[in-house]
C-alpha cells in the first residue's frame, strides 16, 4: 500500500525454549508499534531463502549455521547480525569466557574489578596431584570447562578439600569461593543499555563448615546448608534487598568494557562483592543472549535495542552513498 512506511525487519533464530520466553506477544507488539518487525527464522529452511532482514539475531551453534550467517551476509552486506559466532563462541568456555576481564579498564579511585584465581584441570591425575592443587584455597567450586547452557555445563560443586576432588570428572575448572555475603549482581548489556539487579546467591562458608563438611556437594544441595544455618527465607530476603548495589559508574565500567572486549551486544555476566574486601568485585560467569524477558519493562529495552540498529544501519547506508556520490563527481572531473 503506497504511504507505508517500511518496517526494521529483526529475524530471531533462538530455540524453541528461548522463543517461548523472548518473544512473547508483549514484545511483537510493542516493537511493531515503533516500527520493528520480528521475524521468526525457520531453522528448517535455508537462510537465503527468508527474509530480506535489515538484522538477525541468534542463539544457535554449529558450523552449518555460521556458514549460513557469513554467506547471509555476503549477499546481504547491510544486514546486521548480532552476534558474530566466533564472538559468542568465547563464552561457551570457562575459560576464554573470563580472559576479557583483564582488558576491562577501570576509572581511577573506583572500585576494582578481578576473577577468582582458579584452576584448569584437564585430566583426572591433576586431582590427585597435591602440588598441582597448591595454588588453590578451599573451599573451591567445580565447574564444566564446556559452557554451552545445556543442563550438563550447569552441573557444578562446592568443594571443601582435596579429597572431595576424587569424585570429579575433568576437564573442568576449579575457582577459589570467594565469601561474598549471599548476594550476586547480574548485570544485563544491550547495547548500549546497562542495569544491574540483585539476585540471591550461595551462602558464605565459614571455617567450620569446611572442617566439618565432606565434598562434593551439588548446587542443588546447597540452599539446605542456608537452611540448616538458621536463616529463614524472610531474613534472606531482607538481607538482598539491603545489598547495596556496585556504583553505577563502576557498573558501567565494567559493562563498556567487557562490551569491547568480547565484541558482543547481548550479554549479561555476575558479579559478587568480596566481602574480605568491601571495594574489590570479582566477575565469576558470562553469558550470551540471557533471560531479558526477567527484568521489568524488557519490551522497551530491547525495542529501543532494535531501534538502534535501525539507526545505524541507516547511518551505514547514507554514508554509503555519500561515498557512491564523492566517487562519481572524482570520477566526472577526472
Amino acid at each position: 500500500m503506497s504511504g507505508e512506511v517500511a518496517l526494521f525487519e529483526v529475524g530471531y533464530a533462538l530455540a524453541e525454549k528461548k522463543i517461548r520466553s523472548f518473544v512473547q506477544p508483549s514484545l511483537i507488539d510493542h516493537a511493531r508499534s515503533k516500527g520493528v518487525n520480528l521475524v521468526c527464522v525457520d531453522t528448517c529452511k535455508p537462510l537465503e531463502e527468508q527474509g530480506p532482514f535489515d538484522a538477525i539475531i541468534h542463539k544457535l551453534a554449529g558450523e552449518e549455521w555460521s556458514k549460513q550467517l557469513a554467506d547471509y551476509e555476503v549477499r546481504h552486506p547491510g544486514v546486521i547480525i548480532v552476534d558474530a559466532p566466533e564472538a559468542i563462541e568465547k563464552l561457551h568456555n570457562r575459560i576464554s569466557m573470563l580472559q576479557a576481564v583483564a582488558q576491562v579498564q577501570i576509572s581511577e579511585g573506583r572500585a576494582t574489578c578481578g576473577i577468582p584465581n582458579q584452576l584448569v584441570v584437564e585430566n583426572a591425575e591433576m586431582l590427585s596431584n597435591a602440588k598441582a592443587i597448591a595454588c588453590l584455597t578451599f573451599p573451591v567450586i567445580a565447574k564444566p570447562l564446556v559452557a554451552d547452557g545445556s543442563a550438563k555445563s550447569h552441573a557444578m560443586f562446592l568443594i571443601f578439600n582435596i579429597e572431595g576432588l576424587a569424585k570429579l570428572k575433568p576437564p573442568m575448572v576449579l575457582q577459589e569461593f570467594v565469601n561474598h555475603g549471599g548476594v550476586i549482581f547480574k548485570v544485563y548489556v544491550a547495547g548500549e543499555y546497562i542495569k544491574c539487579v540483585r539476585r540471591i546467591s550461595l551462602p558464605d562458608v565459614h571455617e567450620d563448615q569446611i572442617e566439618s563438611m565432606e565434598g562434593p556437594v551439588s548446587f542443588s544441595q546447597i540452599s539446605n546448608m542456608a537452611a540448616a544455618s538458621g536463616q529463614s527465607g524472610a531474613l534472606v530476603d531482607e538481607n538482598l534487598s539491603k545489598a547495596e548495589l556496585p556504583p553505577a559508574s563502576f557498573i558501567a565500567d565494567m559493562a563498556n568494557g567487557l562490551r569491547e572486549a568480547l565484541g558482543l551486544r547481548l550479554f549479561n555476566f555476575d558479579v559478587i562483592r568480596d566481602t574480605k574486601v568491601g571495594n574489590h568485585y570479582h566477575i565469576i560467569d558470562i553469558n550470551y543472549f540471557p533471560g531479558y524477558a526477567k527484568m521489568p519493562a524488557y519490551e522497551n529495552v530491547l525495542t529501543d535495542f532494535f531501534l538502534g540498529l535501525a539507526r545505524e544501519k541507516a547511518g551505514a547506508t547514507a554514508s554509503e552513498s555519500l561515498a557512491a556520490i564523492a566517487n562519481q563527481l572524482s570520477t566526472s572531473l577526472e
